[in-house]
């Protein structure tokens, strides 16, 4: 039989999630590179250098994903743009800057959203740690060439933009940290679920960007991929985790499952 916050947990796991009332968007996040590096772009008149902006970011993005970023050339670039040199040049000074701006940028979003979930969300552990695991796999959909860009060109980054790669990671991780913590310390998760749960909830978010065509050809959508992530996680860490998860939507895997 289970304790009251036992029952609360199992409730928790099979409750509907909220979620954000938009995902940001490739214009929004332009927005904000443009206005956090001001003093490296000198065009001024922001109905001209937004658009811009945004052709080179999702061009660079575009080219890197398909060959490689080191491999990408500025002539590439300015090809694929229909823009010259000075023209590029007018919004970064290197390819280092402009990897630094798209770096900073997938890094920030993932804390604004992270760090700001729904309040009825923050008040029980389980439903917190659904809403990030769901929360962070819609983001990476709707920004899913920024994400696939800043996992896949991580090993060839420069040391700084190494670091920066890997202090976004362990950011993510410490958010998971902190809900499973405040979890096994109020008694609602197990006294002895692993410390390095939040360490392997990251590759599974990782998992549905990275390979993202093996998911689609199984037929496997967001949703089931989302509900299945959500079940494993419990499972780690809830007592008696075989109650009330039935109650968690699993939508079909879809055909093919291995």
């Amino acid at each position: 039989m289970t304790n009251p916050t036992q029952r609360a947990a199992h409730a928790a796991a099979g409750a509907q999630l909220p979620r954000m009332a938009a995902m940001p968007t490739v214009a929004q996040l332009c927005q904000s590179i443009l206005a956090r590096h001001q003093d490296t772009i000198s065009v001024r008149k922001s109905n001209i250098a937004l658009p811009r902006l945004q052709r080179i970011l999702e061009t660079a993005i575009d080219l890197s994903n398909k060959g490689g970023f080191q491999a990408m050339s500025l002539r590439d670039l300015s090809r694929e743009t229909g823009m010259s040199a000075g023209g590029l040049y007018a919004y970064f000074d290197s390819k280092t800057t402009l990897l630094k701006m798209i770096l900073a940028e997938v890094a920030d979003l993932v804390q604004r959203v992270l760090s700001s979930p729904p309040e009825d969300v923050t008040r029980d552990p389980v439903t917190h740690l659904r809403w990030m695991i769901d929360t962070h796999l819609r983001m990476t959909e709707a920004l899913l060439p920024w994400f696939t860009f800043a996992f896949m060109e991580a090993k060839n980054f420069p040391p700084a933009e190494r670091r920066m790669a890997i202090d976004s990671e362990m950011l993510t991780e410490s958010y998971f940290s902190a809900v499973v913590l405040r979890g096994v310390e109020s008694g609602v998760f197990r006294p002895d679920t692993s410390p390095l749960l939040p360490a392997l909830i990251k590759p599974l978010l990782q998992e549905w960007y990275v390979k993202r065509a093996k998911y689609r050809r199984r037929g496997i959508t967001l949703d089931s991929y989302s509900a299945e992530v959500q079940q494993v996680v419990l499972r780690a860490c809830l007592p008696e985790a075989g109650l009330g998860l039935q109650g968690l939507a699993r939508p079909p895997l879809g055909e093919g499952r291995a």
